[in-house]
């Protein structure tokens, strides 16, 4: 948003010129006005109430839902009132899902009868369910009509359909047959059937199904819009893909705080107060100190190899950090393909067979660093590790092939025995892992320092 056009919004505001405002917002595209209401956060709800009707609601509808709750505290009746009744469905149903029992109940009750009844049907779906998303406004026209009759039918119906670029097909019953996309329509002789263009092979959501599995449909089929089911096939409305890159957004930044080793944020960053942040952070920060915890004890267990050979102790957050990087990068890899819809929980043995050969050459890689830097250190007189040098050089050989194979095995397979539990896969989050690996990596350094090095330092 230019500074300039922000001065002269202010201005306006300052001069309480509100036709003159009224002109100006009304030239701004609605992407500029949205920008302009997070320049300018306390005159959100002036700007919503100057705007016209139709970029009002077309503004508050790409909001996110704190905008859109502090707009709603200060707006006036009326004005709401027409907001509400002109949102979209899909979008007035994603607002009463945040919105408290409350609030709704009173915002609903500001609905004409048919809407209302139909925010009620769409609410009742489970909240991360497709139900949520979709949309009863399409065009649905029967196989019997002629082309002519389903174009004069989209003429007069078309206006209140999210999209016309697709139109669906049913039986009596509402069982959908088939959907065609407009540009067949318009193509095809106007004395022809519509029947006569469905081949029935359409790809259709289920209502009851998780969103998730809206959003690797959506990106597998090049779709502007799908029709969405239920049990018996009877058609409930339509999903659209700006709803699918909204709902695509928020799984993404969930997941992104998940794998951080955090609780998902339900508000922006600088809106959410420092107590909620706290707790939101603190549970997963605790189980990985417990869990980082198991690292001292098991340190404790080899006290008495440390105390023989305290050189060993020199490599200890060498090692442990390959393994936690080498099994943070696994994870991260193995999430986002699962969330890409690249890799399913039946090709767990392809993923661990990649992953085997993978975390060996990784291991040999940073092995070899690791052997290498200990040879030059010993023999620059960098630093004297003893006559046993070639042996402690080995046992850090071994040691990180071994642990980073690990690191890579236990990154690779956590993600998917999640999903299979199903649990979110995120929640194997990087520090989650790494915190994994730590521990079994003391284990897995002193057990191959014991082969290597019994008998001469242990």
């Amino acid at each position: 948003m230019a500074e300039m056009v922000v001065e002269e919004i202010q201005e306006l505001l300052e001069k309480k010129d509100d036709k003159a405002l009224k002109q100006y917002l009304d030239q701004l595209n609605i992407s500029d006005v949205e920008e302009l209401i997070d320049e300018l956060p306390q005159y959100a709800a002036k700007f919503i109430e100057t705007l016209s009707l139709n970029r009002a609601v077309n503004v508050f509808r790409i909001l996110d839902f704190p905008t859109q709750e502090r707009i709603i505290k200060k707006l006036s009746g009326n004005k709401l009132n027409q907001i509400i009744k002109d949102l979209p469905p899909d979008d007035r149903t994603a607002l009463f899902s945040e919105l408290k029992g409350d609030v709704v109940k009173k915002m609903i009750t500001l609905l004409p009868p048919e809407e209302r009844k139909e925010s009620l049907a769409l609410l009742g779906y489970k909240e991360d369910s497709i139900g949520r998303l979709m949309t009863p406004d399409y065009i649905a026209v029967k196989p019997e009509w002629s082309i002519t009759r389903v174009l004069a039918h989209i003429r007069r119906y078309g206006k209140n359909s999210e999209t016309i670029d697709v139109v669906y097909v049913i039986d009596k019953d509402g069982v959908l047959l088939d959907d065609i996309r407009i540009r067949e329509v318009l193509l095809a002789d106007p004395e022809a059937i519509i029947g006569e263009l469905t081949d029935k092979r359409f790809i259709a959501l289920k209502a009851n199904d998780p969103q998730e599995d809206a959003i690797n449909i959506f990106r597998m089929n090049n779709r502007v819009a799908l029709p969405v089911v239920d049990e018996n096939n009877v058609l409930l409305g339509i999903v659209t893909v700006d709803d699918i890159l909204w709902i695509a957004n928020e799984e993404y930044t969930e997941d992104m705080h998940k794998i951080g080793g955090t609780e998902a944020l339900d508000e922006p960053y600088l809106d959410i107060p420092i107590l909620k942040l706290v707790k939101k952070r603190a549970g997963w920060l605790i189980v990985l100190f417990l869990g980082e915890m198991l690292t001292a004890t098991a340190m404790q267990h080899f006290e008495i190899e440390l105390e023989k050979a305290v050189v060993l102790s020199l490599f200890i957050p060498l090692i442990m950090s390959s393994g936690g990087n080498s099994g943070s990068q696994a994870s991260t890899l193995i999430i986002q393909a699962m969330a890409l819809g690249e890799v399913t929980i039946a090709e767990w043995w392809r993923v661990m067979r990649r992953e085997l050969v993978s975390g060996a050459l990784l291991g040999i890689i940073l092995g070899t660093i690791g052997f290498i830097r200990i040879v030059t250190w010993q023999e620059l007189h960098l630093y004297n590790y003893g006559p046993h040098w070639f042996l402690i050089a080995a046992t850090i050989f071994f040691t990180l092939v071994g642990i980073v194979l690990w690191g890579s095995l236990i990154g690779s397979m956590m993600p998917i025995i999640l999903k299979k539990l199903k649990l979110d896969p995120a929640t194997s989050s990087a520090p989650f892992v790494a915190t994994m690996v730590d521990v079994t990596g003391i284990v897995i350094y002193f057990s191959v320092a014991v082969l290597i090095l019994k008998g001469v330092l242990l």
